[in-house]
């Protein structure tokens, strides 16, 4: 018996695809499925960013230039297909949102895994990271496991040290926020890298970019959230913005924004 060919529709398998658009609003609201959509397209990105960074780091750490800026320039295409995303969401006003609001129960954005992961890789780590994931026994080994991992930071400085610059390896001091502090000797070494090294240059500017997309990115979800619930709590019992305000200028690369002042 011949096997059926492969097509569009199944190798995506698209008719699985479309049937994952699961409206809990009754009667059902019209802007849920668009809420629904934009929500897990996010995290398809986020499985695509988190690739990319698996990819990113090892080169990073074999010291290859062209292909780790190659794959950061891939990263921030898509940062600003997240932040582009909010334009869509923002075509939904608060009421419409809130005729389907009730129906969320405790679902919300704060138990995305696939963002943590995003976050812990970037050398973030928060207490409600595993919070939010207590009764998820997965989740949870995943979002620990994570946090063994190398960080973009570690790997870019080991990049460095591959190309023979003398950078002190990133210590992990701090549980709550960024668990690297800013060094000085690290950045006198990346004051000399832009002097000199005009293809490690081009990867730390890329490294600055994507830091600033993250930064851009929260922006304009939290700005987003605002507009929409106001000063509401979330809808899984956060503080919603007010929390989400404490996070929008959280550079994850500060060494390279403090040299700034020193070229």
């Amino acid at each position: 018996m011949e096997s059926k060919s492969l097509t569009y529709t199944s190798y995506l398998k698209i008719n699985e695809l479309l049937s994952l658009q699961q409206c809990k609003s009754n009667p059902e609201e019209h802007d849920e499925t668009l809420f629904i959509i934009i929500h897990q397209t996010y995290e398809l990105w986020f499985k695509q960013m988190l690739h990319e960074m698996g990819l990113l780091r090892t080169e990073l750490q074999l010291g290859h230039t062209w292909t780790s800026v190659k794959t950061m320039r891939r990263i921030l295409t898509i940062m600003k297909t997240l932040v582009g995303q909010v334009d869509i969401l923002e075509t939904m006003t608060p009421l419409s949102f809130n005729q389907f609001r009730k129906f969320l129960d405790s679902s919300s954005g704060f138990q995305s895994v696939q963002f943590r992961e995003l976050e812990i890789l970037c050398g973030l780590r928060f207490s409600m990271m595993e919070k939010a994931h207590t009764e998820n026994v997965p989740a949870l080994q995943k979002l620990r496991s994570r946090m063994e991992e190398v960080t973009l930071w570690e790997a870019f400085c080991t990049y460095l040290m591959v190309r023979g610059y003398n950078v002190p390896a990133p210590q992990r001091v701090n549980t709550n926020g960024l668990i690297f502090n800013p060094d000085e000797r690290t950045q006198d070494v990346l004051v000399q890298v832009l002097h000199t090294d005009p293809e490690a240059s081009v990867l730390s500017e890329l490294m600055v970019d994507f830091d600033e997309g993250l930064q851009e990115w929260r922006y304009r979800h939290v700005k987003m959230v605002e507009r929409t619930i106001g000063t509401k709590k979330g809808t899984g019992g956060s503080d919603g913005v007010t929390y989400l305000k404490n996070t929008t200028h959280m550079a994850i690369f500060p060494d390279l924004w403090a040299i700034r002042s020193k070229l």
